[in-house]
């Protein structure tokens, strides 16, 4: 993210959750892709405002990253941008920090 879409490297919020196969439900083929049960399901929650060339190099890149290590094949990685609005944020403190 930080160099795909400019987040500050020390903005390290993440939520990591595995789950048995049984728990995954995902169509092997959906278009025209040919998925295996070891694909990976990213979902990112981002602040509104990046550019299509960014949310497209941040994901070409976690597909390099990834392929890299742990070697996970560049079809087996779904990646989910949401984009919330910036007063939608609070970092802690009861306060919303990037509210204006």
């Amino acid at each position: 993210m930080v160099e795909g879409v400019d987040v500050p490297a020390q903005d390290r919020f993440q939520i990591i959750t595995e789950h048995p196969a049984s728990g995954l439900i995902y169509d092997p083929t959906y278009l025209g892709i040919k998925r295996t049960d070891d694909i990976v399901m990213v979902q990112i929650t981002l602040s509104t405002g990046r550019k299509l060339a960014q949310k497209r190099k941040l994901i070409e890149r976690m597909s390099e990253i990834l392929a890299e290590n742990p070697g996970l094949q560049p079809h087996d990685l779904m990646v989910n941008l949401v984009e919330v609005a910036w007063e939608n944020w609070s970092f802690g403190n009861g306060e919303a920090q990037y509210a204006v």
